[in-house]
């Protein structure tokens, strides 16, 4: 135990050095490895959710055979006598007997005995009699989609951690789903620090405009997280106590003071609040100083360092797999690409770049320094670019930019 002013401090477990970059997203994905309940939503809420559990087929898909066209539907070989009509959402449906044809719709349900849909510019007819002029002959089955094409009633479609996005609701729905079971979202309260930041007009002598509290929450949101708070706090030790001490998100996410500057008082503010430091230092460029915390009740603290570039840096080391855990999602490795030029590296760490794409592979983009977004606002990723650099052809990581 030390005493600092009035204040009693109880003393974190001995941190871990420095990690190097592959070792802190590991070590933050395994943090988070506790899944948030599972709540059951009507499927219009699901969107950015994880399916809590696979999703499986409520009925056959397509539910019955259906025409793939408009045209026809024909009952043996031509010609055909033509004796109605289908049109999409009739139940009831009339059998065809040998010879016999009704025009019908996309989608519309194949009468019985119908053995292929000729297409309308396949057909030539005078009203009541129906000839075959395709390009080729009509063969059983053509243009049918039949019943259980895509699934059948009970087959799973989708596992547990898939993401909803607008597919999955279209198919959810389309086999037969009114609500779904997903992971609630992790609660992120984001912490903006610093005496030096002005959240409005253009930045002047001493001060600076804060980028990282508009960049971070879409972000957050697109992660699956809900961002139920931004607070900006000045430079005071017990503000920020009291801050951490008061929160009852799930995952805090702190901007600047993850260093030893004169007023970072993050490392000295979870001390007090009993938190065990999992990761404090990565050996990547920019970002280094960053770190993860475990608060008490199992929650967590992801620590940015205070440069937009460098806080970038840390939301994919260590926010990004520490959320994607908690919601359940399925782990998916960074995708590789060729360096269409060599790629600069730090002699000892790991560098993350803004790059493009192009045919030949991932260009960089200039204006990279831990200060800077211009580069970023214009990057599709970042190469995860190893010690020493890489070289011309030489296939490097590629992990989301925001």
């Amino acid at each position: 135990m030390s005493t600092v002013g009035q204040s009693t401090v109880t003393a974190p477990a001995t941190a871990p050095g420095v990690l190097t970059w592959p070792q802190a997203r590991e070590r933050a994905r395994r943090a988070g490895l506790r899944p948030l309940p599972a709540v059951g939503l009507p499927l219009a809420e699901t969107l950015g959710h994880v399916l809590a559990e696979p999703l499986a087929a409520l009925t056959d898909l397509p539910a019955f055979d259906t025409s793939a066209m408009d045209g026809w539907a024909v009952a043996g070989p031509g010609p055909w006598r033509i004796s109605g009509r289908v049109l999409a959402g009739r139940t009831e449906v009339g059998p065809l007997a040998d010879g016999d044809a009704v025009e019908i719709a996309t989608g519309a349900q194949l009468p019985p005995g119908a053995t292929a849909v000729l297409r309308r510019e396949h057909g030539r007819t005078d009203g009541t009699l129906l000839r075959e002029r395709g390009p080729e002959q009509l063969t059983t089955g053509q243009d049918v989609r039949p019943r259980g094409q895509e699934c059948r009633r009970g087959e799973e479609l989708l596992p547990t951690g898939t993401v909803v996005g607008p597919a999955v609701l279209g198919l959810a729905a389309a086999c037969g789903h009114d609500r779904l079971a997903v992971r609630r979202r992790p609660v992120v309260q984001l912490l903006v620090l610093g005496d030096e930041l002005i959240d409005t007009g253009i930045p002047g002598p001493g001060v600076v405009r804060d980028a990282l509290g508009p960049l971070l929450p879409p972000w957050l949101r697109s992660s699956g997280a809900e961002v139920a708070e931004v607070r900006c706090v000045r430079d005071d030790f017990g503000l920020l106590r009291d801050a951490l001490r008061h929160s009852t998100a799930d995952v805090v996410v702190t901007t600047g003071a993850t260093a030893a500057g004169p007023v970072d008082f993050l490392h000295r503010a979870l001390a007090e609040a009993g938190a065990r430091l999992l990761v404090d230092g990565v050996a990547v460029r920019p970002g280094h100083p960053m770190l993860l915390a475990e608060l008490p009740g199992g929650r967590h603290l992801v620590g940015l360092p205070g440069n937009p570039l460098a806080a970038v840096a840390a939301m994919v080391t260590l926010a990004l797999p520490l959320l994607h855990a908690r919601t359940g999602r399925a782990a998916t490795a960074p995708a590789p690409a060729p360096a269409a030029v060599p790629l600069p590296g730090h002699p000892t760490d790991t560098r993350l770049q803004p790059v493009r794409r192009t045919a030949a592979g991932v260009v960089p983009l200039a204006f990279d320094g831990p200060a800077m977004l211009r580069g970023l606002a214009r990057a599709e990723a970042l190469a995860v670019v190893p010690p020493g650099g890489a070289d011309r052809g030489e296939t490097v990581e590629l992990v989301e930019a925001p």
